[in-house]
């Protein structure tokens, strides 16, 4: 365990494994990040996978559970929190070639980890979903940019499986003027996603709408999708997608839907009511107590048997009136949010991106959600056969 003052020496030469650090390690989500880093690394010295092993830091503000982690891995760790740019500085200065910050809400941790990013040269991965941190970091393209820095958010599910399936949907319709995507996936949340709907619990909903971010009241729009195992009922839904896949695309009208039955939607269309009470401090604080009650996150069986039906429909509204549906079938969203985070990581540190800010289908391609464990291909105006594969997830 050490602090930032005790960093040691650069690794970023040719002839050294890149480090990687991983921010809020400790996190459901951050775990088993690091634990996939360690596996790949432990493929690789044994003649598989990647090119090259990757060098791990564990970090966190939390020197309590960081150290419980460092012992368990036997990797390096470094406490600080992100309140002093100078402990940041110190935290990444020399030895430290990209940051992948697991620690959500992304709102409280982003900015201040951009920034040092930026100051220090070092690129940056994050796993958000949040849209107003989408937003905040594409704000900050020129500043990367001059500094050779990547800047690459959401590189999670369901940002990287969305906006891949919007930029195939995008190729396949390339005067597309309209897109909307969904999400079918019953999956009980982690703390770390209570906590950061929590935080933006006043947002309410978000569209792009000619070409402008544009805040809507909870479910907006509702519709009947069949996303790929029959028709059910789905409502728009304020998910980073909105705002990586008109990045990605360019298509100045973007929603993003997810499964709504009745109860559901019912409670949505409350929020727009209820928003300014919840937004409150005191209910603020005694809904974040409360998710300190949820469950850490699925168990392993669960995450190798969860699956997830994603949905895209892009349509020009010219004289033709063409549309386009695709749809994709990934494994559970944990397991794809982490090889989807690592995998980007890897191709960062590879120097597969260019400097500023970037999305992941954007840097990638939309074949990129196809180069992740269980995904299959893209199914063009048709549905995926079933959702009986697995895939190895650790305990």
């Amino acid at each position: 365990m050490s602090t930032p003052s005790s960093s040691s020496s650069s690794s970023s030469s040719s002839s050294s494994p890149p480090t990687l650090m991983v921010y809020g390690s400790y996190g459901f989500v951050g775990n088993l990040v690091a634990q996939e880093v360690l596996d790949r690394n432990h493929n690789h010295n044994r003649g598989r996978g990647r090119d090259r092993e990757i060098d791990m830091v564990l970090a966190g503000r939390d020197r309590e559970q960081l150290t419980a982690q460092v012992d368990e891995l036997g990797v390096p760790g470094r406490v600080f929190h992100l309140g002093d740019p100078d402990l940041i500085d110190e935290a990444l200065t020399d030895d430290v070639d990209c940051v992948l910050n697991c620690a959500g809400p992304f709102s409280n941790t982003a900015a201040p980890l951009v920034e040092g990013c930026i100051r220090t040269g070092t690129d940056y991965v994050d796993i958000t979903g949040e849209i107003p941190v989408i937003e905040g970091i594409g704000e900050r393209d020129s500043d990367a940019t001059d500094a050779g820095v990547t800047l690459l958010p959401a590189a999670a599910f369901s940002a990287v499986a969305m906006d891949c399936l919007a930029a195939h949907l995008s190729d396949r319709l390339p005067n597309a003027d309209s897109l909307e995507l969904g999400v079918d996936s019953l999956r009980p949340p982690s703390i770390g996603t209570v906590r950061t709907v929590i935080e933006g619990i006043e947002d309410g909903g978000a569209v792009y709408r000619d070409g402008r971010l544009e805040y809507v009241p909870a479910a907006w729009r509702t519709r009947e999708i069949d996303f790929g195992r029959g028709t059910r009922s789905a409502a728009t839904m304020p998910m980073g997608d909105v705002s990586t896949a008109h990045y990605t695309t360019g298509i100045p009208n973007v929603s993003v839907y997810a499964i709504a039955p009745p109860p559901a939607r019912l409670a949505l269309k409350s929020h727009r009511y209820l928003a300014p009470l919840l937004g409150s401090t005191p209910v603020q604080k005694g809904l974040k107590r409360l998710s300190g009650l949820v469950r850490e996150g699925p168990a392993s069986w669960s995450r190798k048997r969860g699956s997830a039906y994603l949905w895209g429909e892009a349509r020009a509204d010219g004289s033709n009136g063409e549309r386009v549906v695709s749809r994709l079938l990934t494994p559970d969203v944990y397991v794809v949010t982490v090889d989807a985070a690592v995998a980007t990581a890897e191709r960062v540190l590879d120097g597969d991106t260019e400097d500023g800010f970037q999305t992941p289908a954007g840097a990638f391609g939309p074949e990129f959600v196809l180069d992740l464990k269980g995904v299959e291909g893209f199914f063009d105006e048709s549905t995926p056969d079933s959702d009986s594969r697995t895939v190895d997830v650790p305990s």
